[in-house]
C-alpha cells in the first residue's frame, strides 16, 4: 500500500499547514473475548486548525472498514474519500473537525492494537505497539512525531478488565450493557494527556494482574504501577521488589541529572505477550516483553539487561517524549541518547555498577558488527520516508550511537554535558526538535565547537581500526612508536580518537596494568615519541578504559599474551577490550578460529564479567560453524565440544558459568557421547550438582536432541503436553525446526517464511531454530528457495516479520563460493526491483558469506 509509506517531504507540508488541538479516541473493546473476534470499534474526533482556509490534506488510518467520516459538520462518502490507507481532507476552514466511525483489525503481529489468548487459561490480553507508524491501524491520526496534541481515550471493554493508558487511570463505570459472551461492560473515561506524538500513545487491556507502588521524589509522588498476564503473576511478584528498586533508583538518578520533574504523572510497566522489541516508552505507560519474567533460572547477565532496558524506556520519558524529535531523521536522537542514558544510570545508581565493562562485551560488539555491514549508515541517517526508517532500528542507532555520545561526554566533560541537557529539556519542553537544538545547547554549556565533531561522527559511517606500530631497541624498549589508523575502502573517514594505552606486566603472578597513557589520534599515523624508551610490556592493550569507539588490534607479542594468559588479567573491562579486539581480529580474518576458540576454551573459565561469560561462548561457536576450515571444522567442533564438558564439569555448583556451559555443551553436542549425557541429564540419571534442569533448560536440552535426530514430533508433543504455555508453544516450535529432516525443514520453512498467520514470536522462534550445523545436506536446497522467496516476503509478512524471517534465515550456514555466486546472481537481477528492506537483509546475508570464506581461508593457512 504506497500510501501507508509517508515521506518526509508530505509530512513537512502538512506540519506546515496544520495545527492539532486535540484527539478524543473511543474504541469498543467489547468483543475482545469473542472466539475469532478480528476487529474492534474506533471513532476519532480529531480537532486541528489549518493556516490556509480552502486547503486540503490527508489523515491517516490503516486496514480499517470506515462507517462514517465527518468534516465540519459534512458528510463525506467513505467509499471515495477513503483510499490507500488515507482519508482525503478537502477544503479545510481555519478551524476543523474530523469524526471517523471505523472498524479496525485486531493484529496477530505485534504491531497496532496486538490480541492475544493465553493457552494457559484462554485468558485474553491487549497492548498496542505505535511505533514507527501504527497508531493509524487503531484510531485515525496525522501519523508523524511533530503534530503532538493532548489526547483523551475513552475504552469500553469488560468490566472485570484493567484498563491502562498513558493518563491516570479513572474508575470504570458500568455501561449496564453486557457483550454477547455475557460479560458486563464498563468504561474508562481517562483523563487528557500532555501533548504528545501519536506514536507514544498506547492503549493496554485485558485480564492483567496489577500491583502498584509509589516513589517519593524530590518532586512529588508518582505511581508505580506493574502488570503482568494471571499466569505470570508469581513471577512479577518473585521479581517485584527488585524491579521497583531498579525503578525508583533511575527516577531519583535522572530526575536529578535531567534537572526536570518527570513529566507525565504515574508511570505503569506492563509485561505483555508476544512482544517484537525489548520494550516501548509509551509515555507513562511502557510496554514491556514478559519474557523479563522468566520462569526459569537465568545468569545475572540476563538480569544486568532487564535493568538497562528498564532505564532506557525511563530515559526516554525525557528523551523522546517530553522532548521529541521533528521527523525521523533524529530517530538517533531518541535511541542513542537513552541507550548512554541507561548504562550510565545502571553504573551510578544500581547494584551493576560494572555496566560499561558489559557494554564492551555485549552490546557495543553488535555495534561494531553493524558498522561492517554494507547497510551501515551515519548515526543520524537519511531517513526519507517510513520505509527507510523501519530497517534503521538498528545497532548503529543503539549501540555505536551510545558508544559514540560516550565519547562526547568525555570529550565536553559530564557536568557541562548535563548542563546543556538541563536547558534543552526546559527550552523545548513537549515540543518538538531537530539535532541542531540539542547541539546549540550543548556548545553553550560546554564551550566547545561541536558542528565538526558531529559531522565526523554523527554523519559519516564505518569503523576505524587502530594499530600499534613499532621497532624494539635490542634491550626490548620501543625505538619509535605510532598508531596507525585505517578506515573501510568504502567509508574513508579517519577520526578523530582519544585512547587509552595500557601496558600490563606481570607482577605476583597477575598481569596488571604498570603505565598508562593517554593520547590523540589523527590521521593516518599519529607518532607517540613519548613512548619511545619505554620496555615493551606483556600486553600493550590500545584504547585501554574503552574511550574511542574503534577496532583495535593487538600485537603479535600482546597476542600470544592474551591466549595463554588472559585469565590473569585482574581488571574486567581490560579483559572486555582484549576479548573484542580478539573477536574482531577473528572476523576480520586476522586471528584463525582455531585461535580464538583457545583463547576462549582456556580462559572462560575464569571470567567474572556476567556479559562476557554469557555471550563469549556464543562467539565461540559462530567461530566453529563458519569460521574454521571446512576440512578441520569437524576436529574443532570436536575441540569445542569436549572443552565446554571440561569447564561444565570445572564450573562450581549453582553458578553462572554452570549454566551456560550446560547451554553451550548441549548446542555443541554432536559426539555419541555427549548425546548420551544430554537423555541423562533430560532423564535424571546425570546429575550436576547446582544444576536445576527447569523447564526451559528441558526445552534446551530436547532441542539439542532434536537436532542430532534423537526427538522426534511425538517426543516434543509429549513435552508440550507438560508445558501448555506461549513459551512452550513457542520452544516446541524451536524444537521441531531444529529435526534434520527434509519435512521438518520444509513445515518450518512454510511457518516462517510463507504463512504470514504464524504468530510473530512464534514465527521468530522457527527462523533461530532452522538452520543447524551438522544439517548442510538437507539444508542445501534452501540457498536457493531463499532467493526464490524474497520477493514478496515484505509484502506477505509486513516489515517485522519479515525482518525478522530475511535476517536469521538467510543461508549464512552454507558459506561457500557458490552460495556467494547465487546470491551475487539475484541481487545483479532483483535488487531495483525488490522492496528494499528485503534487499538490504540479503546484501548483509551476502556480507556475511564473503566474510566468513575469508576467515575459513586464514583459518586453513
Amino acid at each position: 500500500m504506497p500510501g501507508t509509506n509517508l515521506t518526509r517531504d508530505e509530512a513537512a507540508t502538512r506540519a506546515a499547514l496544520v495545527d492539532v488541538a486535540s484527539y478524543v479516541i473511543d474504541l469498543d473493546l467489547s468483543d475482545a473475548t469473542r472466539d475469532g473476534v478480528e476487529t474492534f470499534g474506533s471513532t476519532t474526533t480529531l480537532t486541528f486548525t489549518c493556516r490556509q482556509p480552502g486547503a486540503s490534506t490527508f489523515a491517516d488510518l490503516v486496514d480499517a472498514t470506515v462507517h462514517e467520516i465527518t468534516l465540519n459538520g459534512v458528510a463525506l462518502d467513505p467509499a471515495t474519500s477513503y483510499a490507500d490507507s488515507r482519508i482525503a481532507l478537502p477544503d479545510l476552514q481555519a478551524d476543523n473537525v474530523l469524526v471517523v466511525k471505523a472498524d479496525c483489525t485486531y493484529s496477530h503481529t505485534g504491531e497496532g492494537l496486538h490480541h492475544f489468548v493465553d493457552p494457559a487459561d484462554g485468558k485474553v490480553y491487549l497492548y498496542s505497539q505505535f511505533e514507527v507508524p501504527d497508531a493509524r491501524r487503531v484510531y485515525t491520526t496525522f501519523e508523524q512525531p511533530d503534530l503532538k496534541a493532548p489526547f483523551t481515550f475513552n475504552v469500553t471493554a469488560p468490566a472485570h478488565w484493567k484498563v491502562v493508558s498513558n493518563a491516570t487511570t479513572p474508575e470504570p463505570v458500568a455501561t449496564g450493557a453486557s457483550n454477547a459472551q455475557g460479560e458486563p461492560l464498563a468504561v474508562w473515561n481517562f483523563p487528557a494527556t500532555k501533548p504528545m506524538s501519536t506514536y507514544i500513545t498506547a492503549v493496554v487491556a485485558g485480564d492483567y494482574y496489577e500491583v502498584q507502588d509509589v516513589y517519593e521524589g524530590k518532586y512529588g509522588t508518582i505511581p508505580l504501577g506493574h502488570y503482568s498476564r494471571q499466569s505470570l503473576k508469581e513471577y512479577l511478584e518473585r521479581d517485584r521488589e527488585e524491579i521497583v528498586t531498579l525503578t525508583k533508583q533511575g527516577f531519583e538518578f535522572f530526575e536529578d541529572a535531567f534537572g526536570y520533574p518527570y513529566p507525565f504523572g504515574k508511570y505503569d510497566q506492563l509485561y505483555v505477550p508476544e512482544y517484537n522489541m525489548g520494550a516501548m516508552e509509551n509515555a507513562g505507560c511502557v510496554t514491556l516483553r514478559d519474557e523479563y519474567l522468566p520462569r526459569s533460572r537465568q545468569p545475572r547477565s540476563f538480569y544486568e539487561f532487564r535493568c538497562s532496558v528498564i532505564l532506557h524506556e525511563m530515559a526516554h520519558m525525557w528523551f523522546g517524549d517530553l522532548v521529541t524529535m521533528k521527523w525521523w531523521d533524529d530517530l538517533w536522537l531518541n535511541e542513542s541518547f537513552a541507550e548512554w542514558a541507561c548504562y550510565h544510570a545502571e553504573a551510578l545508581a544500581t547494584s551493576y555498577t560494572d555496566a560499561w565493562t558489559g557494554f564492551t562485551n555485549a552490546r557495543k560488539q553488535t555495534g561494531y558488527r553493524a558498522d561492517s555491514l554494507p547497510s551501515t549508515h551515519p548515526i543520524a541517517a537519511d531517513n526519507v520516508d517510513l520505509h527507510a526508517v523501519e530497517v534503521n532500528f538498528d545497532m548503529i542507532t543503539y549501540a555505536k550511537g551510545a558508544a559514540v555520545l560516550k565519547q562526547l561526554v568525555a570529550w565536553v566533560g559530564l557536568d557541562p554535558f548535563l548542563a546543556g541537557l538541563k536547558q534543552y529539556f526546559h527550552d523545548h519542553e513537549f515540543a518538538n526538535t531537530e539535532f541542531s537544538d540539542l547541539l546549540t545547547a550543548l556548545e553553550k554549556a560546554s564551550g566547545r565547537e561541536l558542528t565538526g565533531w558531529a559531522q565526523e561522527w554523527l554523519q559519516t559511517a564505518g569503523t576505524n581500526t587502530l594499530s600499534p606500530a613499532f621497532e624494539l631497541t635490542a634491550q626490548g624498549t620501543y625505538a619509535t612508536f605510532a598508531i596507525d589508523q585505517v578506515a573501510p575502502e568504502e567509508h574513508p573517514t579517519l577520526r578523530r580518537h582519544r585512547v587509552g594505552i595500557g601496558f600490563y606486566n606481570t607482577v605476583e603472578g597477575r598481569l596488571v596494568r604498570t603505565d598508562y597513557v593517554e593520547v590523540d589520534v589523527e590521521g593516518a599515523r599519529t607518532e607517540l615519541p613519548e613512548l619511545v624508551g619505554k620496555a615493551q610490556p606483556e600486553l600493550l592493550l590500545l584504547n585501554d578504559q574503552d574511550l574511542a569507539f574503534a577496532k583495535i588490534r593487538l600485537d603479535e607479542h600482546s597476542r600470544a599474551t592474551a591466549i595463554a594468559r588472559l585469565s590473569d588479567l585482574d581488571d574486567s573491562l581490560a579483559r572486555a577490550l582484549v576479548w573484542s579486539a580478539a573477536w574482531d581480529m577473528t572476523r576480520d580474518a586476522e586471528l584463525s578460529a582455531t585461535d580464538y576458540v583457545e583463547l576462549v576454551l582456556g580462559n572462560i573459565g575464569s571470567e567474572t564479567d556476567a556479559w562476557g561469560v554469557s555471550r563469549i561462548p556464543v562467539y565461540a561457536a559462530q567461530a566453529v560453524t563458519l569460521y574454521a576450515a571446512p576440512a578441520t571444522r569437524a576436529q574443532l567442533a570436536d575441540r569445542w565440544e569436549k572443552g565446554l564438558r571440561a569447564l561444565l564439569e570445572a564450573a562450581e555448583p549453582g553458578t553462572d558459568h554452570q549454566l551456560t556451559f550446560a547451554r553451550a555443551y548441549a548446542a555443541a553436542a554432536r559426539s555419541e557421547e555427549a548425546v548420551a549425557e544430554l537423555e541423562a541429564m533430560l532423564d535424571g540419571t546425570l546429575v550436576l550438582e547446582g544444576l536445576a534442569i527447569d523447564q526451559d533448560l528441558r526445552w534446551g536440552l530436547l532441542t539439542a536432541l532434536a537436532r542430532v535426530g534423537r526427538a522426534d514430533d511425538a517426543r516434543i508433543d509429549a513435552e508440550l503436553a507438560g508445558d501448555n504455555t506461549i513459551s512452550g508453544q513457542e520452544k516446541s516450535a524451536a524444537a521441531r525446526a531444529a529435526m534434520p529432516t527434509a519435512a521438518a525443514k520444509e513445515r518450518a520453512w512454510q511457518q516462517a517464511v510463507l504463512d504470514p498467520a504464524t504468530p510473530n514470536e512464534t514465527q521468530r522462534s522457527v527462523v533461530l531454530s532452522f538452520w543447524q550445523a551438522g544439517q548442510e545436506e538437507v539444508l542445501a536446497p534452501y540457498v536457493a528457495t531463499y532467493l526464490a522467496d524474497v520477493a514478496g516476503t515484505w509484502e506477505r509478512l509486513g516489515a517485522h516479520k519479515a525482518s525478522v524471517a530475511l535476517e536469521f534465515i538467510f543461508p549464512r550456514l552454507i558459506a561457500t563460493p557458490e552460495t556467494l555466486e547465487a546470491v551475487d546472481a539475484w541481487l545483479a537481477a532483483n535488487a531495483d526491483a525488490v522492496n528494499p528492506g528485503a534487499v538490504r537483509y540479503v546484501r548483509e546475508g551476502r556480507a556475511d558469506v564473503a566474510r566468513a570464506l575469508a576467515a575459513q581461508a586464514f583459518d586453513a593457512s
